[in-house]
């Protein structure tokens, strides 16, 4: 039996508009055609990912990016809440933040995120950041 696959959509969850923009720029400029949809903190981005289950609660395969510094609920609460949801826990988090503090770092891991990268050079860290994930999004095998 052959298992069915999906391309994966692109969840941007980042409450910074300049941020957003980049990783917009930098994904047409790699010629990343995967669906992408923006999220302005935790709270919207798991409105978004529950709103996309179907009816039998399957989600289609995302992958996201993730702040952690945002109002309402910061990307860590996003992260606990996420994988202690039965619906959500299997979607792939990749943490792209300002903060390297090691806690920050520390926790995201302990959350099973698939990686943590650090804003540096935001139009540098963007760009090979981003043409990581198009790579991993065509290489990886993910579940529909």
């Amino acid at each position: 039996m052959q298992n069915a696959t999906k391309e994966a959509t692109f969840l941007l969850v980042d409450d910074d508009e300049i941020s957003i923009m980049a990783m917009k720029r930098a994904l047409k400029k790699l010629k990343i055609v995967n669906k992408t949809i923006v999220a302005k903190d935790g709270q919207e981005a798991l409105d978004i990912l529950r709103g996309s289950a179907d009816q039998h609660g399957t989600l289609p395969p995302f992958i996201v990016t993730l702040d952690l510094n945002m109002p309402r609920m910061n990307g860590l609460e996003f992260l606990e809440t996420v994988r202690s949801d039965p619906v959500l826990n299997r979607i792939v988090v990749f943490v792209f933040t300002t903060s390297d503090m090691p806690h920050d770092i520390q926790s995201a891991y302990s959350q099973n995120v698939a990686g943590y990268l650090v804003k540096e050079n935001p139009s540098e860290t963007f760009s090979e950041a981003l043409e990581m994930l198009g790579s991993y999004s065509r290489i990886v095998e993910l579940p529909a």
